[in-house]
């Protein structure tokens, strides 16, 4: 279907069922549906992002609506007008037309004054900086004691929050899953190529080959599928690792490595795989205790951490000494981040 109808049903799940939640107070669209033109073809490998705003937050998470993969988060609340053109994420949205129901009338204020105000460079070095921010948030708070997925976590999103960087220094989508191959693309367009090749390099693919790459998405396939066969609703990425939502993780990232944007894919992979690894651990902790047909998956779960360990390997973030290197690198590549971003305002 088209993006534009798939933003229709987007604001037909908010009118119908959205509305009746505890303390609704609006909700917007975001992402890369809210981006796209709409005329376009809404991707098999897409889903459509809405944010509730609502006093009581519930936890919904992916789950398939009248033939689209409908993504409901909540925030408690937005702040103020400036607040929200300080927030990348959140400006981002309300540059756009994103606003599916406004009970109070505040959100279309806030869109309002951001659409007008959004391209201005006071506010694109706000957002930039807080896209660094939370590239120090993120590396400055791998905690050694927690367990491997939130170490490594910790550590890429650290790192790939430097492409968000830029990509906001342009006016552009600071995407999640793709945001490697969407940096490519503008600083193909500036001729900075070389910088990309940089931040491969900081996230460790800038080496790999396909077919290497390709392996790894094999061996998360098989830890995926074991994790989409549990619900664990205790878990906050649930949703994200289930038979629904396999298209965007695993077809999603086939489709790169397939486009010749396998070093890109990387990102998203590595992602993935920790939150199946997180989710698997959840269930166990779920259930209580271990029977003994669950010895047997306990030692599968061996065998998912060892490929696991072997993709953080071929990237050089096995160890946690590794982990806190690879940190200290992207700490120390910020200046050159921050540079070529206002080379791009």
């Amino acid at each position: 279907m088209r993006v534009e109808e798939a933003r229709q049903i987007a604001r037909q799940w908010v009118q119908t069922e959205g509305a009746a939640l505890p303390g609704f107070d609006g909700a917007f669209l975001t992402g890369s549906a809210l981006w796209a033109d709409p005329a376009d073809e809404l991707a098999a490998t897409s889903d459509v992002d809405v944010i509730v705003v609502a006093d009581q937050p519930a936890r919904l998470g992916k789950f398939a609506y009248r033939g689209i993969l409908l993504e409901v988060s909540f925030l408690s609340e937005l702040g103020s007008t400036h607040e929200v053109l300080s927030d990348y994420h959140l400006a981002g949205s309300f540059h756009l037309p994103c606003v599916l129901a406004d009970p109070s009338g505040r959100l279309t204020e806030i869109q309002r004054v951001v659409s007008r105000d959004f391209a201005e460079r006071p506010w694109i070095l706000a957002r930039c900086t807080n896209a660094m921010d939370r590239v120090r948030g993120f590396i400055n708070g791998i905690d050694e004691r927690a367990p491997l997925p939130d170490q490594v976590n910790s550590w890429l999103f650290g790192t790939g929050v430097t492409t968000h960087v830029l990509l906001v220094a342009a006016l552009r989508n600071p995407t999640i899953r793709r945001r490697y191959e969407a940096v490519r693309d503008l600083l193909a367009e500036h001729g900075r190529l070389d910088f990309h090749e940089s931040l491969l390099e900081l996230l460790g693919s800038a080496n790999l080959s396909a077919a290497r790459v390709e392996r790894h998405l094999a061996a998360l396939e098989k830890v995926y599928d074991a994790a989409a066969a549990v619900r664990v609703p205790s878990y906050p990425y649930d949703s994200d690792i289930t038979p629904a939502a396999r298209p965007i993780a695993i077809d999603g990232t086939r489709e790169l490595i397939q486009r010749g944007l396998h070093r890109e894919a990387v990102f998203w992979l590595v992602a993935t795989y920790a939150r199946c690894l997180a989710k698997r651990a959840a269930a166990s902790e779920q259930a209580g205790g271990q029977t003994g047909g669950q010895a047997g998956e306990r030692a599968g779960e061996s065998g998912y951490e060892d490929g696991f360990r072997e993709l953080l390997a071929d990237l050089g973030a096995e160890t946690r000494r590794d982990r806190r290197r690879k940190g200290d690198l992207v700490l120390a590549a910020l200046p050159g981040v921050w540079q070529t971003a206002m080379a791009l305002c």
